[in-house]
């Protein structure tokens, strides 16, 4: 019997053609990427707006999980309007209004080789109702814990793909954060420069300019970034897109996560252990506590992502 706790008002979830109870599991230990990792996903929300429970950005979502099966040589057994009707029924057949949806695309049973040459590819979908990830707390900011390991670099990988694989080394990491006291974790690249958190791009401001890296930087270009680049222009703040060097990050006035999951949430201290030679020094940014921009963008990502600001209401896909 699976429980709950952690999936409020989970009912049921979507598996390759039928919707199953919750508590019902019936994935084969011997699935491939049970062992390596072997899929691809995405996280999205809906909000409930004026005009019922709406998905924020389906269309690219969507897109985005079949670039990153692309790279991951799976062919998908459905087409992009069969997945967007799919989870809008799933958020239908859960009765809910605000969520957080998971659709997962993975090479299935069939053979256990590192080339899944025998296993299909299956689609999961599930949706459930997912507060603050970081903590209710995250509202007044975070603190973070810069790592002595590296981002897996652009050069090494497709970053532009969101492989399930991949995401171990963000598992490892926000779990070493956590022990040291820290909210979140922050990556460098090889390069030496910012690059994002396990989950979640990163912006900083300074002297009258917003600034986030590409993915030349080792970063997936997230849709929430994206969004908020759009945000910050069209309410008249300057905004630059290039390299964040770690000096820059430690004076930064203000910084803050982006991200599905995070939505906006500032960043007030951070911690360095990039050189485990040397002992952490903790840095403040600004006053200690999320600045006016970055509380600006965050109410307006917030209004926007409910139907609030019209301009925006074309990134909102009505159930």
């Amino acid at each position: 019997m699976y429980e709950t706790t952690h999936f409020p008002k989970a009912r049921f979830y979507w598996h390759e053609g039928k919707f199953y109870d919750w508590s019902e599991a019936h994935l084969h230990p011997m699935s491939h990427a049970l062992h390596y990792g072997s899929s691809v996903f995405e996280g999205i929300r809906a909000y409930e707006t004026d005009q019922g429970p709406a998905i924020f950005r389906l269309r690219e979502h969507v897109d985005r999980l079949f670039h990153s099966a692309a790279v991951a040589k799976m062919k998908v057994p459905y087409t992009k309007r069969e997945v967007a009707e799919i989870i809008k029924e799933t958020i239908r057949k859960n009765r809910l209004g605000s969520a957080y949806i998971r659709p997962l695309l993975y090479f299935a049973y069939g053979n256990l080789g590192l080339v899944p040459k025998f296993c299909p590819v299956e689609l999961t979908v599930a949706t459930w109702e997912w507060g603050a990830y970081l903590g209710e707390k995250a509202v007044n900011g975070v603190r973070v814990y810069l790592l002595p390991w590296k981002r897996i670099h652009h050069s090494q990988l497709d970053m532009t793909a969101k492989l399930g694989g991949a995401y171990i080394q963000s598992t490892i990491c926000g779990l070493e954060a956590r022990s040291r006291g820290c909210d979140e974790a922050v990556f460098l690249n090889l390069e030496g420069r910012i690059a994002e958190g396990p989950g979640e791009n990163i912006f900083i401001y300074k002297n009258g300019v917003l600034k986030t890296n590409d993915k030349t930087e080792s970063i997936l270009e997230g849709i929430t970034r994206t969004s908020l680049i759009e945000i910050a222009r069209d309410l008249g703040i300057k905004t630059r897109i290039g390299p964040i060097r770690k000096e820059e990050f430690f004076q930064a006035d203000e910084a803050f996560f982006t991200g599905t999951a995070v939505e906006v949430v500032a960043i007030t201290h951070v911690q360095d252990g990039s050189r485990p030679q040397v002992k952490p020094k903790t840095y403040r940014l600004g006053d200690g506590k999320p600045g006016p921009i970055s509380t600006r963008l965050r109410n307006a990502y917030l209004d926007a992502v409910r139907g609030k600001i019209k301009p925006y209401k074309k990134w909102l896909t009505t159930i």
